[in-house]
């Protein structure tokens, strides 16, 4: 049995715990449907999107992306885009990072969901409140005309549905080009507000970003970012938000830090 250092036993861990999430999709471009998604996402126990024939793989000169293709007319997951979450080995302090490109066409209407991340053993998200207990969420969120904000499910809201913690208002996300999104959480000490929220978004020579280091994300230590929430869609409570027009992002070089 080989030997290793102390170091390397760390690092090994460390690999193992990020094995289950994987940068791209696997398979050849083309349709990506269900049998290809519980070959990248084992463990998965159900997806939104994938099944509905919502989700395909394109090339990149970077590498292949998973493009999630949203329907006119409808918000959510299960009806106008896609979803599914992966579980990690538990951290009090974890880093998410990708690439965006939104199609030329979007359509932003009034806001939607990008992948973010979560923790617990609740569901905490579409105005299921956060106690500190039950779990925690947060996504980033493009709203009208590409502004961009983080949506948070903490621990310290006051309503039943999430805070909007905002990038600056003369930040607008583009159309047709790469964007670097990286969300950064750090779980508080249960009996202080002393959480980190940071969202980092960026693309060309343009960056913006928003930090918020009085969260409380949770009230008990054993509660922690333990999820990867793929989840990306219109919506929002009613057909408002719905894209009136076929469009599509593309997401790749996921990573988890």
């Amino acid at each position: 049995m080989p030997k290793h250092s102390f170091a390397g036993l760390l690092l090994l861990c460390a690999a193992s715990v990020w094995a289950a999430i994987p940068r791209a999709p696997a398979g050849a471009p083309g349709p990506y449907d269900a049998k290809a998604w519980r070959a990248d996402w084992p463990g998965c126990p159900w997806e939104n999107g994938v099944s509905e024939g919502r989700l395909s793989v394109v090339s990149r000169p970077a590498g292949n992306r998973w493009r999630v293709d949203y329907a006119p007319g409808h918000i959510g997951p299960s009806e106008g885009g896609a979803a599914w979450n992966q579980s990690f080995e538990g951290r009090d302090d974890v880093v998410l990072s990708y690439v965006v490109r939104f199609s030329a066409d979007f359509d932003w209407r009034r806001g939607g969901k990008l992948p973010g991340l979560g923790g617990g053993p609740g569901k905490t998200t579409g105005g299921r409140r956060a106690d500190g207990i039950n779990g925690f969420s947060v996504r980033p969120m493009w709203r009208a005309d590409g502004r961009m904000e983080a949506y948070a499910y903490h621990a310290g809201q006051t309503k039943d549905y999430g805070d909007s913690f905002s990038l600056p208002k003369t930040f607008q996300l583009p159309r047709d080009q790469d964007v670097n999104i990286r969300l950064r959480v750090r779980l508080n000490h249960p009996d202080r507000a002393d959480g980190l929220l940071e969202l980092k978004v960026s693309y060309d020579n343009t960056s913006a970003e928003v930090t918020v280091q009085t969260m409380v994300w949770r009230k008990a230590a054993t509660l922690r970012a333990d999820k990867l929430l793929f989840e990306t869609f219109h919506g929002g409570s009613d057909l408002s938000w719905a894209p009136a027009r076929p469009c599509h992002a593309e997401f790749g070089d996921l990573r988890l830090e």
